[in-house]
């Protein structure tokens, strides 16, 4: 299994806070007029520019002008909006930022459609472009359904594991093809022990999930519950299936989960919310800890855990943009030569990434065993207010 630990990714991150403030001939547009379906913090185009363009489903961002020689075309294949994204490309950004290479990043969202998506490999092709990203599980299993012979190498961005989605055989070996796949997933095995170090009494597991969101019933909800039951314990799959309706439906759903989760456990020592990465959910945390009540909420998406009350007590699990620096990696050493894409392993992180809100634990009562603050790369405290950001104390 190809492993890149946290902390080196995370040491390389914060390095990249001297480049923010460099000086530099290009600057990005003061007011850039990006679709509604993707977002950069203004704080992030300080070394950007987003180019002019009509079409609503198309946009392009550079950090060197067009007469730059060694300005790269990498397109990222976007199926629709999502926090998680805008999330992964900042990192991305950042990373090539930080690595000195000039490109220029073509993003399309393909919507999903057939149509759309043959457009843009036609547009990557006639452009030269020098690699796709596949932002997000639904890009990257079109991309595998519809152009695993494509010439342009492809590196998978926000995507769940590959091999619970039967796209790779194992975690050991390259695709053979022109993709190179990361995992957004953390061993199950892995997330369990954690939590039973939280709860080693653990005995109700309430697992939280969009039911249209496939990847995350495949690789995270429906394995989880059945790893939980195998161990003996309750877990329950709470499921929603309208993610426009997300808060309406978890407030219908949860109040009977936690009633059940009284009956054999009165004082709520044994018992905990897991939510998965379906973005429809978590974006619904305050309505969950509204009814959760005293039943602690935890997460295997870090960005759950927030300044404030309206987040999860403590994440386990790998985070956006841990994600997208192993992408951003992987896709340096491709456009450098060092490898080809077929040749790379499924590249995962160890250890979790952890984050943990001391408000919310010191709210509903919850102990959190020192190991884990020792761990944790994001820590807020009593107040809500972050003390520690990707490992360095504010």
């Amino acid at each position: 299994m190809a492993l890149t630990t946290r902390r080196e990714l995370l040491r390389a991150s914060a390095a990249a806070a001297c480049l923010q403030a460099a000086p530099t001939a290009l600057r990005a547009q003061a007011a850039p007029a990006f679709p509604s379906w993707v977002a950069v913090p203004p704080e992030r185009l300080t070394r950007w520019t987003l180019l002019p363009g009509n079409d609503p489903l198309r946009c392009v961002l550079a950090n060197a002008p067009a007469t730059d020689p060694a300005r790269m075309r990498v397109m990222m294949l976007f199926p629709r909006r999502s926090s998680a994204y805008d999330i992964a490309l900042a990192t991305i950004m950042e990373a090539f930022d930080r690595r000195g290479v000039a490109v220029e990043f073509d993003l399309v969202n393909f919507e999903q459609k057939d149509e759309r998506g043959l457009y843009a490999l036609q547009e990557a092709e006639r452009t030269s472009a020098r690699l796709i990203f596949a932002m997000g599980s639904e890009s990257t299993d079109w991309l595998w359904r519809k152009a695993r012979d494509t010439k342009i190498p492809v590196v998978t961005v926000c995507s769940k594991d590959p091999v619970l989605l039967k796209q790779m055989a194992n975690y050991d070996q390259g695709s053979g093809v022109n993709f190179a796949f990361t995992s957004l997933n953390l061993s199950l095995d892995v997330q369990i022990t954690y939590l039973r170090e939280i709860r080693p009494d653990l005995r109700n597991v309430a697992v939280l999930v969009d039911s249209r969101n496939i990847s995350a019933m495949e690789t995270q909800a429906a394995p989880f519950v059945e790893s939980c039951n195998v161990l003996g314990m309750n877990a329950f799959l709470v499921s929603i299936n309208q993610p426009e309706r997300a808060a309406q439906e978890l407030a219908e759903v949860l109040p009977p989960i936690v009633r059940q989760m009284r009956d054999n456990d009165p004082s709520f020592a044994r018992s905990l919310f897991w939510i998965t990465g379906s973005t429809s959910i978590f974006n619904e945390i305050s309505t969950i800890n509204r009814h959760a009540g005293q039943v602690p909420v935890l997460s295997a998406v870090p960005d759950v855990v927030r300044p404030g009350a309206d987040s999860a007590v403590m994440s386990i699990g790998v985070s956006f943009e841990s994600n997208a620096r192993l992408a951003a990696a992987y896709a340096g050493d491709i456009l450098a030569g060092r490898m080809r894409a077929g040749d790379l392993k499924v590249g995962t992180l160890s250890p979790p990434d952890i984050a943990i809100n001391f408000l919310r634990a010191r709210q509903i009562g919850l102990k959190i065993p020192f190991r884990f603050f020792e761990l944790a790369d994001d820590v807020y405290g009593p107040t809500g207010a972050a003390v520690r950001r990707r490992g360095l104390t504010l």
